[in-house]
């Protein structure tokens, strides 16, 4: 072979590697998701399937524990905050406690109109949807509610 054209040879090669690269790329399981904030929660993985799942997105009855209440207060959280998870919120099924339990609870995943990263914590009941609990992702505060002091 003329090694004058070797060089045509790689180049055509490593287009050809680099198209197959591209093109499996392109596929949805192989895309990497950008996780920057941008106010919204398009930014989590799963989001095509959030409107499905256990939990009530339609709750009009929701029922606030006094451990939510009190962990709304240090965070810094209203109720607005919790309704736009409860709607828009991913679930995060290795926060929930779903399986083998005669009361699951479902944790929320998603950004607030106040740019805070929320889980929240809910808990179907008969009556309405209870909030167990809120807790922001990015960022520590000092809470001391009740039921705080028997913890480790």
């Amino acid at each position: 072979m003329n090694k004058k054209y070797l060089p045509y040879i790689i180049g055509l090669f490593l287009l050809f590697f680099i198209w197959k690269i591209y093109e499996y790329s392109q596929q949805s399981d192989f895309k990497i998701e950008n996780k920057q904030h941008t106010g919204s929660n398009k930014d989590f993985p799963g989001d095509d399937n959030k409107k499905e799942g256990p939990v009530d997105r339609n709750a009009t009855h929701i029922i606030y524990t006094k451990h939510a209440r009190c962990r709304m207060a240090c965070r810094y959280i209203d109720e607005s905050e919790v309704k736009e998870i409860l709607k828009d919120g991913i679930v995060n099924y290795q926060k929930s406690q779903a399986e083998n339990t005669q009361h699951p609870k479902y944790a929320l995943e998603g950004w607030s109109h106040d740019k805070q990263h929320l889980r929240i914590v809910f808990a179907p009941e008969q009556d309405g949807l209870v909030v167990v609990t809120c807790i922001d992702l990015e960022n520590e505060f000092e809470c001391h509610c009740p039921g705080d002091e028997h913890k480790n």
